[in-house]
C-alpha cells in the first residue's frame, strides 16, 4: 500500500497540472468552484506531509500560495486572483534555479550528484551549470508568457499557454536536454 507521502505527491503533481483546467471551469462555470476546495485540500496534504530539505521553503511558498488561491477562487466570485499562480510558480523556479547559479552548486548540478551518489567530474559541473543556465532561462520566458496571458485579460489564451502549450514546452526541453546529456555522456567515456 502506497504512503501517505507518495499519495501526497501524486495529490501534488495532480493539483498543479490540474490547476488551469479547474481555474478555467471555475471561472466559466460557476456550479464547479468547489473544484477549487478539491484543489486547496490536494495542496494541504502535500504540505501536511512534505518531507524536511533544501528544497522546503520553496515548496512551502508555492503550496501556500496554491491554497490561498484555491479557497479564494471558491469563495470570491470570478476571483482571477488565481490567473497568478503559474506567474508564481515560475518566479519561484526561476529564483531557486537562478539563485543556484550564484551560490553553491547550481541545482541541476545537485540533482546529478544525489542521482549519481558522489562527486561530479569537471566536465559534467560545466554541463550541469549551463542546463540550470538553460532551465533558469526557460523560466523566466514561461514566466513572462504566463504574466502576459494574466493581462491579457483572456481566460482562453490563459488556459490554454498556462494549461497545454507550457507543459509542451517544458516536456519538449527536458526531452531534448535528456537526449543532450546521453550524448554527453557517451563522449566522455
Amino acid at each position: 500500500m502506497p504512503s501517505l507521502r507518495a499519495v501526497s505527491r501524486i495529490a501534488g503533481a495532480a493539483a498543479l497540472v490540474s490547476w488551469p483546467f479547474c481555474v478555467w471551469l471555475a471561472l466559466t462555470h460557476p456550479e464547479w468552484r468547489a473544484l477549487m476546495l478539491a484543489l486547496a485540500l490536494l495542496f494541504a496534504l502535500r504540505l501536511a506531509v512534505m518531507p524536511a530539505g533544501a528544497l522546503r521553503l520553496p515548496g512551502i511558498i508555492l503550496l501556500l500560495a496554491g491554497a490561498l488561491l484555491a479557497l479564494a477562487g471558491y469563495w470570491l466570485p470570478q476571483a482571477r486572483l488565481m490567473l497568478w499562480y503559474p506567474v508564481l510558480v515560475n518566479l519561484v523556479m526561476l529564483l531557486l534555479f537562478g539563485g543556484s547559479l550564484f551560490a553553491g552548486p547550481p541545482l541541476v548540478e545537485r540533482i546529478a550528484r544525489w542521482q549519481e551518489g558522489g562527486e561530479l567530474p569537471l566536465a559534467a559541473r560545466r554541463y550541469t551549470r549551463k542546463v540550470t543556465r538553460v532551465w533558469s532561462l526557460f523560466f523566466l520566458f514561461n514566466g513572462a508568457l504566463a504574466l502576459a496571458t494574466v493581462l491579457s485579460g483572456s481566460l482562453r489564451a490563459w488556459t490554454l499557454w498556462n494549461g497545454v502549450l507550457s507543459y509542451l514546452a517544458m516536456g519538449t526541453l527536458f526531452a531534448v536536454e535528456w537526449c543532450v546529456r546521453q550524448r554527453v555522456k557517451r563522449h566522455a567515456r
